[in-house]
């Protein structure tokens, strides 16, 4: 990353600004189970103890909330906090409420309607719709900065970003802003199995990939994100650990899918799925990706059973060019914003290269609009036909699928374009949108796991994007460097690691 994520309760960046700033210094009322490395990262209670849902309306969600949490400056958590968290974020009218951490989080917030403090520590909200995957909107939800730390610095936002109070294991000790984060323990944090095992942690913004070996083989720091496979070998040969696992990520191109658009055709969007050279990319890669096969992993429940597959075929790949009316004579234009770094972004400049030489070989002719990530992400909250993003034909994004809303009814249902849901390019497919609906609104997770594996075998089939590689999550660790479970999620839990 290029900067320090937001501090003042929702991070920026992206999921990686999520991992180091949203859920260290934050809780969630529901949080992820990061402790384990051979199963998927699960839903638990965080500062909700119990969560339900009317059976009538299903609508109407009672939280029951933990009692005895206290924010980082000493108040107390409870009912209050959490309407006022959602007050800050959803309420223009509230003196705390900002536009900045509301940015971040639409999606998660879009389809909350009322919510009130039934006792000290009961809260209720209600949906616009039912909404089966509601507990998963509420773990991107970080409560805080604390109400009494914005009363004490007098709701200056900016000033509170280099003292927030959240109640998560870590508190905030000095931000230099482009630079770097130091961090603290929370001696007092209320699930003694995570009180972090270190007693302070230094957070380095370094975008630059070979930067950050430099610094990690000098002894600058003990831990990089995304090393570049080509220094892999290198990495290990000096100790360093070299810990993967497979997680719920894909690495995508999004198209805009308009009418004026080339990709409007689906032989076109086919062609760019076969293009791609995926098993020469990972070996590029040293092994720390995963060709794709569709927006899911084929081991997951929602892969199904799609017919179109995902294979290296430039033969095929031409033959639908020229069937659409492109070839050597006349290439089809694209203009591709991509960033320079990000989180989930892998290696993203030489990977987009890579990519460009494989789809020139089948009669595309891409040009590469680089910018930094927060920039690129600055555009994908805003629909592919508004004005800021006039003359881009597609997004490269790195794109999460833990759970169904982000990974596939987000992404699928026509009506979720931005920023309440992720349909960036303007799919539009009535059986998708059937499938998407359904599948949002049914609450037996087997049923629900039915329905997922249908509408992704529906958007392969219509070759909705085109999905490139799983991310392995490589990540280089100094040998002192132990306590560390690397989950499978775009999250991970630093507070068991410490240095020996």
């Amino acid at each position: 990353m290029a900067d320090i994520p937001l501090t003042t309760g929702q991070s920026s960046q992206g999921g990686e600004g999520t991992r180091f700033i949203g859920i260290t210094l934050y809780d969630q009322l529901i949080r992820w189970d990061l402790s384990r490395s051979d199963v998927l990262a699960k839903l638990v209670p965080g500062l909700a103890l119990s969560w339900s849902v009317d059976e009538a309306t299903h609508k109407v969600w009672t939280l029951k909330l933990r009692p005895g949490v206290k924010f980082h400056d000493g108040s107390d958590f409870n009912a209050d906090a959490v309407v006022w968290t959602f007050d800050k974020l959803l309420n223009r009218k509230a003196p705390q409420f900002d536009q900045s951490q509301a940015a971040q989080i639409s999606q998660y917030i879009a389809n909350f309607d009322t919510y009130r403090a039934i006792d000290p520590m009961t809260v209720e909200i209600t949906t616009k719709v039912p909404d089966a995957t509601f507990p998963y909107m509420l773990a991107g939800i970080n409560i805080g900065s604390s109400p009494a730390r914005y009363k004490e610095l007098g709701g200056d936002w900016s000033k509170i970003a280099f003292k927030p109070s959240g109640t998560g294991p870590w508190m905030l000790d000095k931000l230099v802003p482009r630079e770097r984060a130091e961090m603290v323990r929370n001696p007092n944090y209320w699930d003694p199995a995570r009180v972090p095992k270190s007693d302070r942690m230094i957070l380095f913004a370094m975008p630059d990939p070979n930067t950050r070996v430099a610094a990690l083989l000098s002894g600058q720091v003990d831990w990089v994100e995304a090393p570049p496979p080509d220094t892999i070998p290198r990495l290990k040969s000096a100790g360093m650990q070299i810990i993967t696992n497979v997680y719920p990520h894909v690495w995508p191109y999004i198209p805009n899918l308009g009418p004026a658009s080339v990709f409007h055709d689906i032989r076109v969007r086919k062609a760019a799925n076969l293009a791609i050279d995926r098993v020469g990319l990972s070996e590029f890669l040293g092994g720390t990706a995963m060709p794709a096969q569709g927006a899911i992993d084929p081991k997951h429940p929602w892969f199904g059973k799609p017919n179109f597959k995902i294979e290296y075929n430039p033969e095929e790949a031409k033959r639908l060019m020229k069937e659409a009316g492109y070839g050597p004579d006349k290439p089809a234009k694209i203009r591709i914003a991509v960033s320079t770094s990000g989180s989930g972004q892998m290696q993203p400049l030489p990977m987009n290269e890579f990519i460009q030489e494989n789809l020139k070989e089948v009669g595309f002719d891409v040009e590469l609009v680089v910018m930094e990530w927060e920039e690129l992400r600055s555009h994908r909250r805003a629909s592919a036909d508004e004005p800021a993003n006039k003359g881009i034909d597609a997004l490269n994004n790195s794109v999460a699928y833990w759970d169904p809303y982000s990974g596939l009814i987000g992404v699928a249902d026509s009506q979720l374009r931005p920023p309440r849901g992720y349909n960036w390019g303007g799919y539009n497919d009535p059986e998708a949108d059937r499938l998407a609906r359904a599948a949002a609104v049914e609450f037996d997770p087997a049923k629900q796991d039915k329905l997922l594996g249908q509408l992704h075998s529906r958007i392969v089939d219509q070759a909705m994007w085109i999905w490139v590689v799983h991310d392995l999550n490589p990540r280089a660790l100094s040998p002192r460097v132990k306590g560390f479970v690397q989950a499978q999620s775009w999250f991970q839990d630093l507070t068991p690691v410490y240095v020996e």
